[in-house]
């Protein structure tokens, strides 16, 4: 998954972002209000995490930009505001979750976990294709019962292409949904990550299918050997 995050204390955005990629997802950092709207308006994310106290413009002015814009994207706010009014505020305006700080990292994770759940799995933990299996919010999938041994990229590859799996993923989506702007992925790294999970795929019925000119798609299938064009 690819996580904005909008906060201007360097501390906390370091030990946010550390546990976000830790967790296996691609993390963008901004530091003020007005290069959160921007990154939201050019960029596909996946969650928000908002500070309410940013710079040039205020998180809540940036909460009601994008959905105004019809944007539908959990929003997970982060502050120290922990007055109810403020909080009731803030919700009403479209935030699905309210943490104040200083808050456990823990219970931060568990929140990503729960909103990213639910927007990416409509509530539901699992997503399967033939015998794959898939944990979304956990990072783990398996075969049958076997659990398959991805690293963070080969997941969010996996995840990336069964979140549609009945559409083309384009290269340029693919990698726009595993690197962040402080770890770039190359075309190569995109090829050599395809292949590998092709391979860790194999005797599934479940295989990365390549559509020339467009890009890849996920899909069952009796077999797949090597890397299917």
């Amino acid at each position: 998954m690819r996580i904005l995050l909008a906060e201007d204390d360097p501390s906390i955005a370091e030990g946010i972002c550390g546990s976000l990629r830790h967790g296996g997802h691609a993390v963008d950092h901004v530091a003020s209000g007005s290069l959160a709207d921007v990154a939201l308006r050019d960029h596909e994310y996946d969650l928000l995490v908002l500070d309410l106290g940013l710079p040039a413009l205020d998180g809540t002015e940036v909460l009601k930009r994008l959905r105004s814009r019809g944007a539908g994207m959990p929003v997970l706010v982060v502050t120290a505001r922990d007055g109810l009014p403020e909080r009731i505020r803030v919700l009403d305006l479209g935030a699905d979750d309210y943490l104040v700080k200083p808050f456990a990292l823990s219970e931060f994770e568990a929140r990503v976990r729960a909103l990213l759940r639910r927007a990416s799995s409509r509530g539901v933990p699992e997503l399967q294709l033939g015998r794959l299996r898939l944990d979304l919010p956990g990072h783990r999938a398996w075969i049958d019962d076997t659990a398959l041994e991805l690293t963070a990229r080969e997941f969010g590859l996996l995840e990336a292409l069964a979140l549609r799996p009945d559409r083309v993923t384009s290269r340029a989506q693919l990698i726009e949904a595993l690197c962040d702007w402080d770890q770039e992925l190359t075309d190569n790294g995109l090829d050599i990550a395809i292949h590998r999970l092709r391979r860790k795929l194999q005797g599934s019925g479940t295989g990365v299918r390549t559509i020339r000119g467009l890009g890849y798609l996920l899909e069952e299938a009796e077999e797949f050997n090597g890397d299917p064009e």
